[in-house]
């Protein structure tokens, strides 16, 4: 990091989480986090993991609203293309984010999506060799080249973005043949809008249950995972310079108008409720391997404060 970001930055990267307080019982069988000195950086795995816990809830807040009020449902589509190398990843995310914009302004997208979130996710492939995990998880790819376990691995050191969206569509879509898009005609527009017909794949389904489904988590998660975004310095310094600044959740249409009441709290009444009772405060501090922690009982007025504060689970800044 040190060559990316100023001292003070690197500061508040070193010591993100060393100090905690917990809102909690005397028994300690619930926590809540009251405060934390987290530092906020989107490569930091404490605060991409807290960050991931926020989308996750806000994204099935907004679904269940959407649903129930607008009567809508959802598709998850992602969007795919061949793999990359390190120098070309910055480029090729640019491309991505305009051929997604292409895409959802196309005459017959419009005509039946009303709305979207994106997230953009980066992948790489760091295994020289084609090791038994990394075979079964392409299998496919692999038989069809005829390469097997122990073959030197084709897309080593290469990384591939892809996009993931949920869709806002109006019921009639997957009964009326007028709306319906086909997977066989998401290809073809989304090969077009990249202009590479090279492009093999893309993933679309109906959500099945919109507020705890995988489509939420796999927008809500962090835009690379920790074992790619920390294999090494290079391939850091990659990921670095490639998703710096670059908006990674993007919310458009009927999603963009709901994120915004969320904000608001225009939502708060489709939130689940937190029925625990807090009656302690629990006060944390690293002590280089470990946490030294300190428990006290909540006063008369912190516990009718802190007890209110706490009526809905909204997003934790804490990290368990």
């Amino acid at each position: 990091m040190e060559k990316h970001v100023p001292i003070k930055s690197i500061v508040r990267f070193e010591t993100c989480s060393d100090y905690i307080s917990h809102l909690t019982n005397a028994e300690m069988s619930v926590k809540r986090v009251h405060k934390t000195n987290a530092c906020e950086n989107r490569f930091c795995p404490i605060c991409t993991w807290k960050t991931a816990k926020k989308d996750a809830i806000k994204l099935s807040v907004m679904l269940k609203a959407v649903k129930e009020i607008e009567g809508k449902e959802f598709l998850f589509l992602t969007l795919t293309s061949p793999n990359c190398g390190a120098g070309e990843l910055i480029e090729e995310l640019d491309r991505f984010n305009k051929a997604v914009s292409k895409l959802f302004r196309r005459r017959n997208v419009q005509r039946v999506v009303k709305g979207y979130v994106r997230k953009i996710e980066v992948t790489t492939d760091q295994e020289q060799y084609i090791t038994e995990k990394v075979f079964k998880r392409k299998k496919d790819y692999f038989e069809m080249r005829g390469l097997k376990v122990g073959d030197p691995n084709p897309t080593y050191n290469t990384y591939n973005p892809h996009v993931h969206a949920i869709v806002v569509v109006n019921k009639s879509y997957f009964n009326k043949p007028s709306d319906f898009l086909s997977k066989k005609k998401w290809l073809e527009m989304w090969q077009e809008c990249m202009e590479d017909k090279s492009i093999t794949q893309v993933d679309v389904k109906k959500v099945q249950d919109s507020a705890n489904s995988n489509a939420v988590l796999e927008i809500a998660k962090y835009s690379a995972k920790g074992s790619d975004l920390y294999h090494s310095e290079t391939v850091f310094d990659t990921f670095y310079k490639a998703l710096k600044g670059r908006q990674l959740l993007v919310f458009s249409g009927m999603m963009s108008d709901y994120a915004k009441k969320y904000e608001k709290g225009d939502l708060d009444r489709l939130k689940e409720k937190n029925e625990d009772v807090y009656t302690h405060l629990l006060r944390s501090l690293w002590k280089g391997s470990k946490y030294d922690s300190k428990l006290r009982e909540l006063s008369p007025e912190e516990f009718e404060e802190f007890n209110k504060q706490a009526e809905l689970i909204e997003e934790s800044d804490g990290v368990e």
